[in-house]
């Protein structure tokens, strides 16, 4: 697990409007993914009713999802949640990689910045580790959307 998060730059989140799309597989991981990525938005000064949040069956759908609430809503940026656990076959590799391609597509396709918040874990430990553990990476998806937003923000004047 890498311990070497870049230094937040400091930004102010209260012009900025988030969606979300969260898995529903490992419900209780993501939710407190989730609950953490929504604390630091708040904490940034993204207002509660500027943050949509979606819920999809399972990290394959989040990409569909993602793209979606990107033309309906039309947030400043959006966040992909989700967990995949490996198991008995490397299944989880290969549906990280197909959302981790696709969510870089819908990125690139709609010229918004879409933060890949879906953790790849090869045991259900690390997957803990990442969601409930000391690390908040939900508070780091948080702090790359705002900083994604505010420099989407400056390039299009």
């Amino acid at each position: 697990m890498s311990l070497d998060a870049p230094t937040s730059l400091s930004a102010n989140g209260a012009a900025f409007s988030v969606g979300i799309a969260a898995s529903r597989f490992n419900q209780g991981m993501v939710d407190v993914l989730l609950a953490r990525v929504i604390a630091g938005l708040k904490a940034a000064g993204v207002k509660a009713n500027r943050i949509t949040v979606v819920r999809v069956p399972g990290a394959h759908e989040v990409p569909w999802a993602v793209q979606a609430l990107a033309l309906s809503a039309r947030p400043d940026v959006l966040i992909a949640l989700g967990v995949l656990i490996g198991g008995d076959t490397n299944h989880h590799e290969m549906v990280g990689d197909s959302v981790s391609h696709a969510l870089q597509r819908v990125s690139l396709d709609l010229r918004r910045p879409v933060i890949n918040g879906v953790i790849v874990a090869n045991t259900r430990a690390q997957a803990e580790a990442r969601t409930r553990g000391k690390i908040d990476r939900g508070a780091e998806f948080a702090t790359a959307a705002i900083e994604m937003a505010a420099l989407k923000k400056k390039l299009s004047k």
